[in-house]
């Protein structure tokens, strides 16, 4: 039994991280490259719908941003939805009324849910685009979420999250390598036929098909991703739509950040029979592949552990069964040296990986962890009832 758990551990392990892209990308090859249907002749209205509290440092910058961008300005609608913020976010947004900019705003505070849900209400695009207060867009993104839309099977479109080095160089460069990772599957997902992970910072959908989530949900972009696939729509993605924002200022901001993120996945998760789109079996699959499974990854580090452990203790527990499974000397040892050897450089890299190009590899073992980490931290949270969806976001550089 020690043998078989820790191989399916180690199952588990590898093929949520390297073997669901790797058998993605063999069946997205047997497909036709997915292209985009060509620009339209009239674009359609766009509204972009900015949730924003307490971001009187960013919000000029974003709505200068916002206004800069390439499409056309008479199917463009700029909305901010303050959500009881009591700084100056408020003021500043109203600044930009006389260059068009409106502003959806509650003095109390319901959290990001309640103020999407409102700013919806005051949308009046065909697309709604969503998008934070600390992320800016490169200038045709608009243009490249809205081409996608030509395609009448396509219900919404995703583009790019980019992370920015800042303070934390080792920490950017790890979280920069994270989103080219998923960058990677996202694409192969879209070359299947639908994509199932969206930047809820620059996602785009048909406004008729915006479900709004139910009070409590933590991760509304997700859940509003999988109301558009359960009506029978694709989401694509779009990587030349790009967003751009900076990194946590520390390991400790960015797992705080994970933790609520992955808190939602559990939620999710334990709601997976009301939101899987069962009809749909290649993209179940996906998600099932794609977003439940990362959760239990630090489960199965703890029982590869443990049981590595074990079979070091007790060699002939690993023996398995009629040999087909094996954990025997000298591969129990040589594989428990592996596992210490990993966690040994993620808590080098967390000392030395600071900058420079070996930093930032060392640092992958301790991202990874990290990140790991995070979703027991999720879970607890989750569990204990501490994560809600009214939250605050994390300082970044």
């Amino acid at each position: 039994m020690i043998a078989i758990l820790f191989w399916l551990s180690v199952l588990l392990i590898v093929y949520t991280y390297l073997g669901y892209p790797v058998v993605l990308a063999a069946l997205a090859s047997l497909r036709p490259r997915y292209r985009p249907p060509a620009p339209p002749t009239e674009w359609p209205t766009v509204t972009l719908l900015i949730t924003a509290y307490n971001e009187e440092a960013v919000i000029a910058a974003k709505l200068d941003n916002s206004l800069a961008l390439h499409y056309p300005s008479d199917k463009l609608q700029v909305l901010v939805a303050a959500d009881g913020s009591d700084d100056r976010t408020v003021e500043i947004v109203t600044s930009f009324a006389d260059r068009g900019v409106e502003l959806s705003y509650r003095p109390e505070r319901a959290g990001k849910l309640a103020a999407l849900k409102n700013g919806v209400l005051a949308a009046r695009g065909d697309i709604i685009v969503f998008s934070d207060a600390n992320n800016m867009y490169n200038p045709d993104a608009l243009h490249h979420l809205a081409q996608a839309f030509g395609d009448e099977k396509v219900g919404a479109v995703s583009g790019a999250k980019h992370v920015a080095g800042g303070s934390g160089e080792a920490l950017g460069a790890s979280e920069g390598a994270y989103w080219k990772y998923e960058s990677f599957i996202k694409k192969q997902e879209t070359r299947l036929g639908c994509c199932t992970g969206v930047a809820g910072e620059i996602l785009a959908v048909r406004r008729s098909l915006f479900t709004p989530p139910p009070t409590g949900i933590i991760n509304d972009d997700f859940y509003i991703a999988i109301q558009v696939i359960k009506q029978g729509y694709h989401i694509m993605y779009a990587p030349e739509a790009q967003s751009f924002e900076p990194v946590s200022l520390s390991a400790k901001d960015e797992i705080t950040r994970r933790s609520r993120i992955i808190a939602g996945r559990y939620q999710v998760i334990l709601r997976a029979f009301e939101v899987l789109p069962f009809r749909r079996p290649v993209v179940t699959w996906q998600i099932v592949s794609h977003k439940f499974l990362r959760p239990l990854v630090p489960f199965a580090m703890i029982l590869a552990l443990l049981a590595n452990v074990l079979a070091v203790i007790f060699p002939a527990a690993g023996s398995g069964l009629a040999g087909f499974v094996w954990l025997v000397p000298p591969w129990n040892w040589a594989f428990l040296g592996l596992q210490v050897a990993f966690y040994g450089l993620a808590a080098l890299g967390r000392v030395v990986g600071k900058r420079g190009a070996l930093g930032k590899l060392l640092y992958l073992p301790t991202f990874l962890v990290d990140s790991n980490f995070a979703a027991l931290k999720g879970l607890m949270r989750y569990a204990s009832g501490k994560q809600t969806a009214i939250w605050q976001r994390v300082a970044r550089g």
